[in-house]
């Protein structure tokens, strides 16, 4: 099967403004960042009807403070490995979508080109944040280019240090400009819109105005889908999570647990036992003995 990121943002359209043929099942999209193979894969098998390589993988993987230290390389490396996970997975029509990381944006001939190197990586749409006019010049031309794009509101992490604090469109004005931008980037042309850290009662109204899917991390249960990050939903995280966290599982301890099992097994020489080793057919094995002694 073809991938479509349409096809499957259409089916989460809840908005009476949205066209769908009467055989579409309508759902809220359960979309998870990844950053490798094998939990690319494991995600399309549990279900997930999207993928995002989120450039949150400085974070997340690489240990950086934020994601501005996030470069295109890097984003191809990890869209590379998420995008042969998800093909290799028992779903292999689920769509990645991949972030343009800081500063690849900036002029059109960069969103271009940068564009056009993550979806020639095997990206099946690209993300980028913020309403700002090179950000909407991007969105046209990758458009143009016939690369469904993504916008992204609310708290933009590579617009961290700008910010007045995580939480945005807490006040009406706020409201009103974030619903704006919204507008302004689906007349741009995104195909959909993620909305983070946005109180419920805005991103509840965007949801209701916008044609397009919006897409909830932080920002209610009235969003057309929901996106976390893998690290987090499993628990696999260390540190406090963020209050729009659920964690599903807690596979930082039972991770923890089985690592000290390993040492202390190591440690204490009971691993590994016969069960875990090889050995040579008795009669090589006599062989190599006598030619030891010779």
């Amino acid at each position: 099967m073809s991938v479509s990121l349409l096809r499957v943002l259409r089916a989460s359209k809840t908005s009476p403004s949205s066209t769908r043929s009467p055989s579409e099942t309508v759902h809220p999209l359960a979309m998870i960042a990844v950053y490798d193979a094998p939990t690319a894969a494991l995600c399309c098998d549990a279900g997930a009807d999207l993928l995002l390589v989120g450039d949150s993988l400085g974070n997340v993987v690489l240990g950086f403070d934020s994601t501005v230290s996030v470069t295109l390389e890097m984003m191809l490396h990890h869209l590379g490995a998420v995008v042969r996970g998800a093909r290799q997975s028992s779903r292999n029509e689920v769509p990645v979508v991949a972030d343009l990381p800081f500063g690849t944006y900036a002029t059109i001939a960069d969103a271009a080109r940068n564009g056009a190197a993550l979806m020639q990586a095997g990206a099946h749409g690209l993300k980028l944040e913020g309403a700002a006019s090179s950000s909407l010049d991007a969105v046209r031309v990758l458009t143009q280019m016939g690369a469904p794009v993504v916008g992204h509101l609310g708290f933009t992490p590579q617009s961290a240090l700008v910010l007045n604090g995580v939480v945005q469109g807490k006040t009406a004005a706020a409201a009103r400009q974030l619903l704006e931008d919204a507008r302004r980037l689906q007349d741009a042309g995104c195909v959909a819109i993620v909305l983070e850290a946005v109180p419920s009662e805005v991103a509840q109204i965007v949801t209701q105005q916008l044609v397009i899917t919006t897409i909830g991390i932080g920002a209610g249960a009235t969003c057309d889908g929901q996106v976390l990050v893998w690290h987090d939903l499993v628990g696999l995280s260390s540190g406090a999570p963020f209050r729009f966290v659920k964690r599903f599982a807690q596979a930082h301890e039972t991770s923890q647990d089985a690592t000290r099992a390993f040492v202390e097994e190591v440690h204490q020489s009971t691993f590994p036992t016969r069960d875990n080793e090889y050995s040579m057919p008795d009669a090589e094995l006599a062989l190599w003995r006598e030619e030891q002694v010779r």
